[in-house]
């Protein structure tokens, strides 16, 4: 299992996009956290190309959910 917490903080380097595209579709369960919408993850992935590949690939079996905190808490 691999645990991506506060993902989109910082850009993604190359050798971490090809992780993220190569190395984990099927290999296992990919836990992913962001206070970003996945749809402003292209900039932070930083190639749009790639950006499509990796999101399809995070998403395409996934479960999403949402939490929605208080404002101030």
């Amino acid at each position: 299992m691999l645990i991506l917490d506060d993902f989109g903080l910082e850009p993604l380097g190359a050798s971490e996009r090809k992780e993220l595209l190569e190395g984990r579709y099927g290999a296992g369960a990919t836990v992913v956290t962001s206070q970003l919408d996945p749809k402003d993850w292209h900039a932070v992935i930083g190639n749009t190309t790639l950006a499509n590949a990796i999101l399809d690939r995070l998403v395409h079996n996934a479960h999403r959910l949402e939490a929605h905190g208080r404002p101030g808490a």
